[in-house]
């Protein structure tokens, strides 16, 4: 209702290129219990200076009655009862910081096999993955499960952070031989940005600042790569696609004939007088205003949320799409996808769900499981195959209504999807469109 409120009062001139002097960046954090997530998100943030004095003392307070000798930074994420009792992370827990250089959304996902449906949900809009490697452990399931499920879900980066240094003495040889182990791991992913830093969460060496105690490294801090590292052309500037959220309509005396259209571009760049066509009516009109926040700007782009004017009056409702003429997504009711189940029930062979794909609701039936995917060696298993929770698998679906699609490693928005039990309205797969 607040993007109804500013977006029908009087319009003024903008220059969007403001919005463009400070990125956001998504990353998450994933690796094997007791790695070091927690803490290593709690250093970034101390030794950033994002956190307020009466967070530290709380944190500190909490440290001192559970006898521990230093302040535990873990704390600061390990935001549930029972994942401060247990000093574990159980839930997917979001923070926000930013530096004088860019914007950061950090979501923390837990490192126990059980919850790798979790790290999906952290990961499915992230820019960069942070996988952490205990020193002393080298190379685990975890880290190729986590690396697998990051390349899956089409992560353009990965920072893989060889944490606990101390505990080693900062030994250079056990640092190169786990980086020599990845990186032949890492020729199956299809992430190829991959980037190695030695650290210490704990005691904050190469975290910000860099480390006095590895003088052999002359790589960059994990700061300095998470604020200078290149995503402008991570998202797709090509492609338009613009789901309709919203409509707008007042009904005031000052503003009768407005129709507004609200909703976030997911892809591609949106100007006043662009010629686009609408899904799935097909009818084209000229963009008369893009507006945003109650100001006009003379353009748009992915990822902001704006509200678009059309020179014609076309019939359009939530769930329909607007497209640049010439430059269509695909259509399509029987569609194949990577799913990553998450509920308790397994997938149901034939089984009926509600389906959600950008702001387009519809319902679908599962015609097929192809395979179930070995997420530790990327095997594909065919025979007797059962989709339950945290298994990756191929399915083809048929859904009641035409969706309008990409594939999802050219359009990580048009290209996914997700599966809704129709008894309890939970939320059950994650579905990554194929090509």
């Amino acid at each position: 209702m607040e993007m109804q409120k500013t977006n029908t009062t009087s319009v003024e001139k903008f220059d969007s290129s403001s919005y463009m002097n400070m990125e956001l960046l998504r990353f998450t954090t994933a690796g094997s219990v007791d790695d070091g997530k927690s803490t290593l998100i709690g250093r970034l943030l101390y030794d950033s200076k994002s956190i307020f004095e009466d967070q530290y003392e709380n944190i500190r307070a909490t440290s001192e009655r559970r006898g521990e000798a230093t302040v535990n930074l873990a704390l600061f994420t390990d935001g549930l009862k029972a994942e401060r009792e247990q000093g574990i992370t159980i839930d997917v827990a979001y923070r926000y910081f930013s530096t004088p250089k860019r914007k950061f959304i950090i979501a923390d996902t837990p490192g126990h096999i059980q919850y790798t449906r979790n790290m999906v949900t952290g990961a499915s809009t992230a820019n960069l993955a942070i996988i952490l490697v205990d020193a002393r452990q080298g190379i685990v399931e975890q880290t190729k499960r986590h690396s697998i499920i990051a390349s899956l879900l089409g992560i353009p980066h990965i920072a893989l952070c060889v944490n606990k240094m101390d505990l080693v003495n900062y030994d250079e040889a056990v640092y190169n031989k786990i980086v020599s182990e990845y990186r032949e791991f890492a020729t199956r992913l299809k992430t190829k940005d991959i980037h190695f830093i030695p650290i210490s969460a704990l005691n904050g060496d190469n975290v910000v600042n860099r480390s006095k105690n590895m003088n052999w490294y002359e790589g960059v801090t994990l700061m300095y790569l998470l604020e200078n590292i290149h995503i402008a052309s991570d998202i797709n500037h090509i492609d338009l696609r613009f789901p309709i959220q919203f409509v707008i309509r007042p009904y005031s005396d000052e503003f009768h004939d407005y129709r507004g259209y609200a909703g976030r571009i997911v892809s591609g760049v949106i100007r006043k007088g662009d010629k686009v066509t609408v899904l799935p009516s097909g009818f084209s009109s000229k963009i008369k205003s893009v507006e945003l926040d109650g100001k006009e700007l003379d353009e748009a782009f992915a990822p902001l949320s704006v509200t678009i004017q059309l020179e014609d009056d076309i019939d359009i409702s939530r769930g329909d799409m607007l497209v640049r003429e010439g430059n269509v997504p695909k259509q399509s009711q029987d569609i194949e996808a990577m799913i990553c189940w998450m509920s308790d029930k397994p997938l149901q062979l034939n089984g009926k769900y509600f389906l959600k794909h950008t702001t387009k609701d519809v319902r679908a039936i599962v015609k097929e499981v192809k395979y179930k995917l070995d997420i530790n060696t990327l095997h594909r298993i065919t025979e007797n195959v059962s989709i339950g929770m945290n298994d990756v698998g191929r399915i083809t679906i048929r859904t009641t209504a035409p969706l309008y699609f990409d594939a999802y490693t050219k359009n990580r928005d048009t290209g996914s999807f997700i599966l809704i039990d129709e008894g309890t309205n939970v939320t059950v797969g994650a579905c990554m469109i194929i090509d």
